[in-house]
């Protein structure tokens, strides 16, 4: 028994020495044994977002592109139409005014103007040295021609002073735009006098 008991203890004394063989290993200089390196995670996601934000860039830069060509097309559709619109515009104004012209003369000639009361008015105010021979009312206005008695100055004077009459006239001057001389000659051979021509425009009426 007190053999058994030293062997135990001498085992249990071996146990507790340290190897007999020192350890030189560096482990410095040891390879290292990992299967994936943590930096090879690190490059790989950085790869990936690298290309993921290239992509993103790429797909911005194509869309831009896309609606760079959109506009250039709307634009030269634009540019196509603008001069064929613009004609348009123009003559849907002319329109207007014309439309706003006729409108204005069709109520003067079948309302506003009766024929029969606008003789009246001229034999009223009609001077004793003026004679009219022809009276012609149409949708621009009123054409008078007559003769004036007298001398060449005479006469002249009597024409400009009928205008300013017809145009101070109440009933006359304010159914018209304008009342001008459109014509003066000397009479008939061996006659005295002077033939004249005036025309009463009709308010509205287009330029002639």
């Amino acid at each position: 028994m007190s053999l058994l008991k030293s062997k135990k203890s001498d085992r249990a004394a071996v146990s507790l020495v340290p190897p007999w063989h020192p350890n030189f290993r560096n482990f410095e200089r040891l390879p290292d044994v990992k299967v994936v390196r943590t930096s090879f995670f690190i490059n790989a996601v950085a790869i990936v977002i690298t290309l993921g934000l290239l992509s993103y860039q790429i797909l911005q830069e194509y869309k831009v592109h896309e609606i760079g060509v959109q506009i250039a097309d709307l634009q030269h559709q634009i540019d196509a139409n603008t001069k064929a619109s613009d004609q348009a515009v123009q003559l849907f104004k002319k329109f207007q005014g014309e439309e706003a012209k006729t409108a204005e003369v069709a109520a003067f000639v079948k309302t506003d103007f009766v024929l029969s009361n606008f003789i009246l008015d001229l034999g009223r105010t009609l001077p004793k040295t003026i004679t009219l021979d022809y009276i012609d009312a149409h949708e621009n206005g009123v054409s008078l021609r007559g003769t004036i008695q007298g001398t060449p100055d005479q006469a002249s004077g009597e024409a400009s002073a009928y205008i300013q009459q017809l145009k101070a006239d109440a009933h006359i001057g304010s159914r018209f735009e304008s009342i001008s001389l459109t014509g003066l000659n000397r009479g008939t051979q061996g006659g005295t006098g002077l033939t004249f021509e005036l025309f009463l425009k009709a308010k509205g009426a287009p330029k002639s």
